[in-house]
């Protein structure tokens, strides 16, 4: 298998070694890297931190705002017990194009600074000297990256990223760079898919494995009790009086699958798993068949210092806070999250609506105004170039995320896309029906597909609508349109979208709706950028939210403030968080929190 997405851990027959920690880094402002043989070791660099965005720890503009190549290298030496096992190397997000050279000889290329890949170095493994790994990247956006965006070069020859999005395009070594050793006859591959039939589950399960063998699966509840045992390479598990797993009430079964031959254990691995349906009935989504109302937000990986680093202490917190307001979902906004993120959810009871970094599918370099206002501008999916390569990256990115996320019970709904450009071209149409087809393939649980609809996408307009499973809404009538004192008509346009919305007969979702507020910031009367004016603005959509029957979530626009590329429009970054960057609530964050903790899981479910 060219690439291994299962999580990796330590166990009786699996070792992971991490390579976090200093590394050598260096920009490469003329190109020059390869023709100077950085391959083989970057001749001069600083040290820095890995997993970390780079961008964050510079005190030059030049170096914060970067973009082009730059290199990583680090060393390490070799186990002698290794010799008879395969080892790789795997880069849990390496932002945004990597080429992996190992020992001067390049072992990998991979696009996509979100997403993990592995590479095998058996056959250039040293034992009793230094193993060079040695990393170049690249920060650029194009129309056929993910996310998509553009860049220019200055005067001084110095380029500068201008994203269509409104979030800094951070880059570097985001993710953990580990080791792991494996058997040669060892499990590479699990897939499960359950089904219930009153108090008794079902779990179908399929192993891929590398060398000959039988899987042995045991079933373990969370007192550590077997509840099943079955042999095959695939087949079913059969639980009876099986707890599901639930929002905010979330079951863990341990699924121990064990590779044996002859009596001998070559390799074992275990998932957490948490027994869940999900499907699409009428208006609403159901868990385990019951309807569920969605209470959360749009999020981001985002953090002072370290950037869309991987960050594990804001992850902890980040979830505490989620809970204490009473939330029971995110979306992955705007593209895949660290593995440990849906583990936790997992293990929370978050429902997650897991989102591709497809941003920026709209040709404006001011996103956030022109997706809200409906601007006339450049169809995105007329260029040929769109239809082909950026497809093909597309459909690899989807293939990779649902590899990698497909047996989390929290992940409950995929997001192909934000924002895109649905009314500018027919040609949208073959490029998203070739994306929702191939999902609908590739994930077994057929879980609902959708996308965020920007202002644009009414449902008289939109051209991708009816492919999706629910509508995701992403509105900002008395934000970007109709705000301060034209605030009610902001409220009164949405109340009337809605009514068009209603008549589809698909659940709608509020994927993002807020303004920015300045933490410490009121007047009265409210005037933008207050709190108390966030305040009121969110009361305003709620109320409309509570009359229309198709409404079945609301995920606000955004958990915490985050970093931004500099303009007049932004004062260091986004301020539409709830909470502050350092996550400090806003006096929003304590209505809220009443709301939500007086809205039942199954809200508005019998409508």
């Amino acid at each position: 298998m060219a690439n291994k997405f299962l999580y990796p851990q330590n166990s009786a027959t699996r070792q992971v070694v991490d390579l976090s920690g200093m590394w050598k880094f260096a920009f490469d402002f003329e190109s020059e890297g390869d023709a100077k043989d950085y391959k083989n070791g970057i001749p001069e660099g600083i040290m820095l931190p890995v997993p970390a965005s780079f961008a964050d720890f510079f005190t030059e503009k030049q170096y914060k705002e970067y973009t082009g190549d730059f290199w990583y290298e680090t060393s390490f030496y070799a186990d002698g017990a290794w010799a008879d096992r395969d080892v790789d190397i795997r880069f849990y997000a390496a932002a945004h194009v990597a080429e992996v050279y190992f020992n001067g000889e390049k072992v990998a290329y991979h696009h996509g600074g979100f997403l993990p890949f592995t590479v095998n170095i058996n056959k250039l493994l040293k034992y009793g000297e230094p193993n060079r790994i040695v990393v170049k990247l690249n920060n650029e956006l194009s129309h056929t990256t993910l996310p998509c965006g553009e860049f220019k070069t200055l005067k001084n020859g110095r380029k500068l990223t201008t994203p269509y999005f409104d979030f800094f395009n951070y880059a570097g070594l985001i993710r953990p760079v580990k080791l792991v050793i494996t058997p040669k006859n060892s499990i590479v591959d699990i897939t499960v898919n359950h089904r219930t039939e009153g108090t008794t589950a079902y779990t179908d399960y399929t192993v891929e494995t590398v060398g000959k063998g039988e899987i042995q699966v045991e079933v373990f509840d969370e007192n550590r009790q077997k509840v099943a045992c079955v042999t095959g390479n695939s087949g079913t598990v059969e639980i009876k009086n099986a707890h599901l797993w639930q929002p905010r009430n979330a079951y863990l079964y341990t699924f121990e699958f064990t590779l044996t031959k002859n009596d001998t254990v070559y390799d074992k691995y275990s998932l957490d798993i948490g027994i869940r349906t999900v499907k699409v009935e009428g208006n609403r989504i159901l868990i385990n068949g019951s309807p569920v109302y969605f209470k959360g937000f749009g999020k981001h990986e985002d953090s002072a210092v370290s950037g869309r680093g991987f960050n594990l202490p804001f992850i902890k917190l980040d979830f505490e806070l989620m809970k204490w307001i009473g939330a029971n979902s995110f979306r992955t906004s705007h593209y895949p999250y660290s593995e440990e993120i849906y583990q936790l959810a997992d293990r929370e009871g978050f429902l997650v609506i897991d989102e591709l970094p497809a941003v920026g599918m709209l040709v404006s370099t001011r996103n956030a105004v022109d997706a809200a206002t409906a601007a006339k501008i450049k169809p995105f999916f007329e260029e040929e170039i769109v239809q082909t390569v950026t497809l093909k990256n597309h459909l690899n990115t989807l293939e990779e995320c649902i590899q990698r996320d497909k047996n989390h019970a929290s992940v409950v709904a995929w997001s192909l896309l934000n924002e895109p450009d649905t009314t500018g071209s027919e040609k949208a149409v073959n490029y998203f029906k070739t994306l929702f087809d191939r999902c609908a393939e590739l994930d077994v649980q057929k879980r609902p597909r959708s996308f965020a609809h920007i202002i644009a996408s009414q449902p008289d307009k939109c051209m991708c609508t009816h492919l999706t499973d629910f509508v995701m809404l992403n509105r900002y009538y008395g934000w970007y349109l109709l705000s301060g004192y034209e605030i009610e008509d902001g409220f009164k346009r949405l109340d009337e979208e809605l009514s068009k919305w209603d008549k589809t007969g698909k659940p709608v979702m509020f994927t993002e709706y807020g303004t920015d507020a300045l933490q410490g910031l009121t007047r009265l009367p409210a005037i933008q950028w207050t709190e108390n004016y966030q305040e009121e603005f969110l009361e305003g959509y709620h109320k409309v939210f509570d009359k229309h029957a198709c409404v079945m979530g609301e995920q606000i626009w955004n958990f915490a403030d985050f970093q931004t590329t500099e303009g007049i429009l932004r004062v260091d970054g986004n301020k539409k968080g709830i909470f502050t960057r350092e996550r400090n609530p806003k006096s929003t964050a304590f209505n809220l929190k009443k709301r939500w903790d007086s809205l039942p899981t199954d809200y508005k479910g019998n409508k």
